[in-house]
């Protein structure tokens, strides 16, 4: 297994040491690598689009070509993807309120940006998520995924707010693992 951390703007650093410290404490041998273009996507069967500014993720994925690679190699069966934050606006069939975010268009979903509000509204909350039940999630500026359909599957909600779903080898969370010392999810993702 190679998991890449795509390496264009936000959680890159946080996402890469939170993989490195779940493949040491479930003792699964995992080459991890940085993504930044095209062909650092040659190996990589495991792909983690981090938090940050879709807006900016999107245009540099179309401008340097990793946008087409990435689609190419997830439609194929090639690539399990989860998206956190940012990434799971990115992973999404629609964006409710940008038409400026160019989304994979991986899950049967639609998003809404920043719809916990702004910057002081981030907060912390335990959830309960199919398969793990208790988790503290900490939400950043977070996203709302409002609606599944087709096969997405609902993991996670925040009162009756989807705040995580899968569906095939794909995952979107609208709050962020990476921040936390649980690596539950990262298993769940390797296991995909």
């Amino acid at each position: 297994m190679s998991t890449g951390v795509l390496a264009i703007q936000g959680d890159v650093s946080e996402h890469y040491n939170a993989v490195k410290r779940a493949a040491e404490l479930y003792n699964i041998h995992e080459d991890i690598k940085l993504v930044r273009r095209p062909q650092d996507m040659e190996d990589i069967t495991h792909l983690i689009i981090p938090g940050g500014e879709s807006t900016t993720i999107s245009r540099i994925m179309v401008n340097n070509g990793l946008y087409e690679t990435i689609v190419n190699k997830a439609r194929s069966g090639d690539l399990a993807v989860m998206g956190t934050c940012a990434g799971s606006i990115l992973m999404a069939k629609t964006i409710i309120d940008d038409n400026r975010v160019h989304s994979l268009k991986l899950i049967d979903m639609d998003v809404r940006r920043n719809a916990f509000g702004r910057q002081k509204d981030s907060f912390e909350a335990d959830v309960n998520i199919e398969g793990f039940g208790k988790y503290h999630a900490v939400f950043i500026r977070a996203p709302i995924i409002e609606r599944c359909y087709g096969a997405c599957k609902i993991l996670g909600k925040v009162d009756d707010r989807i705040i995580m779903v899968q569906q095939d080898r794909f995952m979107a969370l609208v709050f962020h693992p990476e921040l936390t010392d649980d690596l539950r999810i990262y298993r769940e993702f390797f296991k995909l």
